[in-house]
């Protein structure tokens, strides 16, 4: 099986950044850094996405002691859009205690790596070693895990903790040991581009005659053949378990299902519902010079979600609070910037822009608010300052700000557009009770109400 995937990998591999690097670079600690970027990058983050991510920071920050001297807002310019952006904080930290700690030099094993740089677990731990110092270490992620139970037909939930401790010990014994580094990029690479979630290329699969999903699809066809002949004799095969409660199998509860094939492995672990949460958010806008709007952003605190970016003044929401009472919480809220009261009623009412974060639906409230050229910002609140529309753009701020300030440049448009500003409350009809706008799909609960009498 090694074989035969390796030589899969060498012929049909990608042509990705990080791997030219760790093949041509003869420095052992910049091999290790480029290596180690590359992982932070890619959790949880598409390759297509990371390649110019990657790019533009190697080019930035090429070893590790140039990105121990940037800031972390430098970090987080870079990074933003990226997502889960404590993963650049802590690539930075760790970078500064392997600079000013560990004199530049990186730890030498998957054990050390893991245990002494922040950030850096298990999975990154073993990528860094195998594929940079030739540690012959296997790795587990989401791709592998894939790859692992199709082949060995591991039909139990793969996020359990006693199933990833089999999967290790079988990423373990597979790696090949002349070449653990390429070996685990391929086994990577096999289940991203063929053992892929939906739809896989089986034919495509270099190791297909190892894998017993695929023969449980063949034994399953077979079957159900036998049983419309009326020839099916109940025979257990000798590879099925036979005894029940293994911690490796489906559960006895829930059937096979012919449909998804190969794609019964590995078993869906149910999915944790993200929490609903709700911001109110407001941009204060001013005339700059030449009369070009400038925005005021402000920095969020250095820890927790988005620690130190960069957004307009918001306000967390309680659920299923008044308009009436959000607006007077925000513009309580928005004096420690402007520095003098702001009446609620000013706050312009310009839509709900939505976000969803890996563990969080978030709501913005999103209100405007233009002030006067001459406000002072109080010094004591959280750093503030006013950006220009290209200044924003260029600073560490989330895509869902950038999402909130589109909702507010739409709505200027569509205002010069018609050459009035449309003052309704929000959730009232446009051209009256019973009309909508042409082209607006109307959602099923508006489609199985009763029609409001005229």
């Amino acid at each position: 099986m090694r074989r035969n995937l390796l030589a899969w990998y060498d012929k049909c591999k990608r042509d990705l950044p990080w791997r030219t690097l760790a093949a041509s670079e003869p420095d052992v600690d910049r091999r290790a850094y480029a290596v180690w970027v590359s992982e932070i990058m890619l959790q949880q983050t598409q390759v297509a996405t990371v390649i110019d991510y990657y790019n533009r920071w190697m080019q930035k920050w090429p070893t590790l002691q140039a990105l121990a001297e940037a800031s972390l807002e430098e970090v987080n310019e870079l990074w933003a859009g990226l997502g889960y952006y404590s993963r650049g904080k802590r690539l930075q930290e760790a970078a500064r205690k392997v600079v000013s700690e560990l004199a530049g030099r990186m730890p030498r094993t998957a054990e050390d790596l893991q245990k002494l740089l922040p950030g850096v677990g298990r999975y990154t731990a073993g990528a860094i070693a195998s594929i940079s110092y030739g540690q012959a270490t296997g790795v587990v992620d989401g791709n592998v895990i894939r790859v692992l139970c199709r082949l060995r037909c591991i039909g139990a939930d793969s996020s359990s903790p006693a199933v990833i401790d089999r999967l290790w010990d079988m990423a373990n014994a597979l790696v090949d040991r002349s070449r653990p580094g390429d070996f685990n990029q391929a086994l990577m690479e096999l289940g991203a581009t063929v053992c892929v979630p939906k739809a896989p290329l089986c034919e495509e699969c270099p190791v297909k005659q190892h894998c017993r999903a695929r023969r449980r699809v063949e034994k399953e066809l077979g079957l159900a053949s036998r049983r419309l002949l009326g020839t099916c004799a109940p025979v257990p095969d000798v590879e099925d378990c036979g005894v029940g409660g293994c911690p490796l199998c489906p559960p006895a509860t829930e059937p096979w299902d012919s449909s998804l094939g190969v794609t019964n492995f590995p078993r869906k672990a149910a999915k944790k519902q993200p929490r609903a949460a709700r911001t109110a958010t407001c941009v204060l806008e001013r005339r700059g010079r030449c009369g070009a709007p400038q925005y005021l952003i402000v920095q969020r605190p250095s820890s927790g979600l988005l620690a130190g970016l960069w957004e307009f003044p918001s306000l967390p929401l309680a659920l299923g609070l008044q308009e009436e009472k959000q607006r007077e919480l925000l513009a309580d809220h928005l004096q420690a910037w402007t520095g003098r009261p702001v009446a609620a009623g000013g706050l312009r009412y310009v839509g709900e822009v939505i976000h969803i974060f890996s563990h969080i639906h978030q709501t913005y409230v999103v209100y405007s608010l233009p002030v006067d050229g001459d406000v002072t910002l109080d010094p004591v609140s959280s750093p503030s300052r006013w950006v220009t529309e290209e200044e924003f753009h260029a600073s560490a701020v989330s895509t869902a700000m950038k999402k909130v300030l589109k909702a507010c440049e739409k709505q200027r448009g569509e205002q010069n557009g018609s050459g009035k500003v449309s003052k309704r409350k929000r959730g009232a009809k446009p051209g009256g009770a019973g009309s909508r706008p042409t082209g607006t799909q109307l959602s099923l609960h508006a489609f199985f109400r009763a029609p409001s009498p005229q």
